[in-house]
């Protein structure tokens, strides 16, 4: 009986890879050039302070002795991030942004969603002018923003706290304020993100829809959505991301009323850390922890917007 065996491929003598072999790309010096703005940016940004906060974040100021030197920098490993998970302003304040998120992304994403149909559809005249006028708020500065829609709920000066059936600075009433106050703001800016993905829908599935008798609502339902959800699932990373760090409309809301408190949001809860008690340790921990929820939300936003545009 005869076997037959396979033929060896031939072996490279040299530097010329084997034939099939997967071939090594070498990184030019162009490349790196082009790379190095980007990556020094990087660093300089986002990897040195976030290397220096976890320093801060494994460190605390304790007075030695009688305290007559002063308070030193005692290495305390994780007891920060202990004291922060432990302490009951910074659950409070991680519950307020909560149910801050639960309202706000969804009515602001909903409404942007609904002008920038609005906008894309043939009936709709003077785009351009009711399109500017949305995103104004937008270019407002956020604290000048603040104040305004602060003094438009103060009882005393504006009108709105005589208009509505609650108090917007009460105790019930401010979480609606501020997502009122942040809405108002963000809602043009993704109206023009959606708007412009809206715009790149082919226009000939447009026109085939409509041959076949589809109306307004079902194209924009059922073609127009569909075919932007990666934007809008962008948007929605953004939008969580945003909420977890919410921090301007409370900051100025806070010296209008005192339901917001120095502690109201986990933004709020660093700043009064680091600038009000001097608590470096504690602020850098409790900063870390919050970049640690923003990118596991942001992963798990991510993930899901994955499996639905497969």
């Amino acid at each position: 009986m005869t076997v037959v065996t396979p033929a060896r491929a031939p072996e490279s003598t040299g530097g010329s890879p084997a034939p099939g072999a997967p071939r090594r790309r070498r990184t030019s010096p162009a490349t790196l050039l082009l790379v190095a703005p980007f990556a020094l940016l990087l660093t300089g940004t986002v990897l040195v302070p976030v290397g220096y906060a976890l320093y801060l974040s494994l460190f605390t100021e304790r007075l030695s002795g009688l305290g007559f030197d002063g308070p030193h920098d005692v290495f305390v490993w994780l007891e920060n991030y202990g004291d922060v998970l432990g302490d009951a302003a910074f659950h409070d304040s991680i519950a307020n942004v909560a149910l801050y998120a639960l309202i706000h992304v969804p009515l602001m994403l909903g409404g942007a969603l609904l002008l920038a149909l609005l906008l894309d559809a043939a009936t709709v005249r003077l785009r351009q002018v009711w399109s500017l006028a949305v995103f104004l708020p937008y270019a407002v500065p956020g604290v000048i923003a603040g104040l305004v829609w602060a003094y438009l709920y103060s009882p005393n000066i504006g009108p709105l706290n005589d208009l509505l059936p609650w108090d917007p600075l009460g105790s019930d009433g401010v979480l609606p304020s501020i997502v009122n106050m942040a809405t108002w703001q963000w809602m043009g800016y993704n109206m023009i993100i959606f708007y412009t993905a809206l715009r790149t829908v082919p226009r000939e599935v447009l026109e085939a829809a409509r041959v076949d008798g589809a109306g307004a609502v079902r194209t924009a339902l059922g073609i127009k959505v569909p075919m932007i959800r990666p934007t809008m699932f962008v948007a929605l990373v953004f939008t969580v991301i945003g909420s977890l760090q919410l921090f301007t409309e409370p900051l100025v809301l806070r010296n209008f009323t005192p339901s917001v408190t120095s502690t109201w949001t986990p933004s709020l809860y660093v700043y009064e850390a680091a600038f009000i008690s001097n608590d470096y340790g504690r602020a850098a921990a409790a900063s870390l922890l919050l970049a640690v929820a923003s990118a596991l939300l942001s992963a798990l936003v991510m993930r899901l917007s994955a499996r639905r545009t497969r």
